[in-house]
């Protein structure tokens, strides 16, 4: 170690006799050293975000599985991991290209830059002021894995009665059309973009996108049998509240990923922010859900709590990078409110979510993209966030109707009286998720 030290030494000593700039040389040096050490601290990071995200798709299976019967919990587990197999394909063949279209072709509002994913070796780093932050895979698929989870949405909204092809169809050409072209729109620097709408992480691109579409799935599906008889509410309780427990701790995990990976950089400081605002709404929303519930059902209700988690990480998700700790305990609160209140009214209107994925994506995703205009600071402007929620309402719930129509016309898409009874599992699978329990006679 002395006899290293003491060569470096004598060759700094020897540079500067002969007059070479040892200060300019070492300085260049750090400096490159620098911007490669931030560049692969970037790059880690958000692909460190890309596998929390991509942990979301379990949460998800998790927690739609806890919240429906035993009997539909192989269909809930098939769709999932469907689901995230046609997010990454479709994204991969034309998403990507949709929602960053590189250049739009109709004035800022649709663009479409070739089918396939790939980048010469001038794109492949992805800069923001000559400082290379990731790259060009890592951004797909970072961005991959949130165009899938819009899908997962709609598939807890109306489990227990559609059918599983007509399902995956749907799914198919909402994700690989609708959810990029209109997430072009803001992150692809489209038109609302360029007017100054806001959408941080996707409260109103992901959440609400995928809220409209289950919206319109469970109008045109119906409810489930038994769910309303002769004006009354019946409940269907979900068959495991461990399960579903478990999927959303899950999914609040994944959330660190999906809010603080979409800083797009390893910077310290904006990283833990987003991670503090991010916690503090989800835990204000279990509170604000938890009190609400409690207070009308005089009961306290763990399906509520547990959506109340949900209701504040997509409340937050919208602006977690510009709003204050204090607006996000306020954010929280009142998106834990806000689901309670669309759980209640959703069921009164006979509109059949078994899991609660309208309120807690499309209600919450709605309120968090308004608060950014509320809360965000003077840049950003209610009104301009008003304007994104209805134009990504109208087009979102209007595409969805065409799409679920198109497909009930043609293949149909809700299972028999009959499936649905026995469940999806037999109808759809041919097998159970909880084998083992026959009970057999003996002669």
């Amino acid at each position: 170690m002395r006899k290293s030290v003491t060569l470096t030494v004598a060759f700094l000593c020897i540079l500067a006799v002969f007059g070479l700039p040892v200060v300019s040389l070492a300085d260049e040096a750090a400096a490159v050293t620098g911007a490669d050490a931030t560049f692969v601290a970037n790059n880690t990071w958000m692909l460190v975000a890309t596998f929390l995200v991509f942990l979301m798709h379990l949460g998800f299976a998790s927690l739609e599985a806890g919240m429906t019967r035993a009997k539909n919990t192989v269909n809930i587990l098939f769709k999932n991991t469907a689901i995230i197999s046609i997010g990454i394909l479709t994204y991969a063949l034309v998403g990507f290209n949709l929602m960053y279209p590189c250049e739009f072709s109709l004035g800022q509002w649709f663009g479409f830059a070739g089918f396939g994913i790939g980048a010469g070796p001038e794109d492949m780093i992805i800069a923001e002021d000559g400082v290379g932050v990731y790259t060009y895979w890592t951004d797909f698929i970072f961005q991959a894995m949130f165009a899938a989870t819009a899908a997962t949405i709609v598939s807890g909204a109306v489990a227990e009665r559609i059918k599983l092809h007509s399902f995956l169809l749907v799914t198919t050409l909402y994700v690989a059309f609708v959810y990029p072209w209109l997430g072009s729109w803001q992150w692809g620097e489209g038109w609302l973009d360029q007017m100054g709408f806001y959408d941080f992480a996707g409260s109103t691109l992901v959440h609400s996108v995928g809220g409209w579409a289950a919206l319109a799935g469970v109008i045109l599906l119906g409810p489930r049998l038994g769910k309303y008889v002769n004006g009354s509410i019946k409940p269907i309780m979900g068959h495991s509240m461990p399960l579903a427990t478990i999927g959303v701790f899950l999914l609040w995990l994944g959330w660190f990923g999906f809010n603080g990976g979409s800083v797009l950089s390893a910077d310290p400081v904006e990283v833990s922010f987003v991670f503090v605002t991010t916690a503090i709404a989800a835990a204000s929303g279990v509170l604000g859900a938890m009190v609400l519930s409690w207070f009308i059902q005089k009961k306290p209700d763990l399906t509520m709590a547990l959506n109340g988690a949900l209701a504040g990480l997509v409340g937050i998700t919208a602006g977690a990078d510009v709003v204050s700790v204090t607006s996000a305990v306020i954010i929280g609160v009142i998106a834990g409110f806000l689901v309670v209140v669309s759980v209640i009214g959703l069921d009164r209107a006979k509109l059949d979510d078994p899991v609660g994925a309208i309120s807690v994506h499309l209600t919450c995703g709605i309120w968090g993209t308004l608060a950014v205009g509320i809360f965000g600071g003077e840049e950003f402007s209610f009104i301009t966030q008003l304007i994104g929620v209805v134009a990504y309402g109208v087009v979102a719930f209007v595409a969805a109707l065409a799409i679920f129509g198109l497909v009930k016309a043609t293949i149909g898409i809700r299972v028999s009286e009959e499936e649905e009874l026995s469940g999806l599992d037999l109808g759809e699978h041919g097998m159970e998720a909880y084998s083992g329990f026959e009970i057999y006679t003996t002669q």
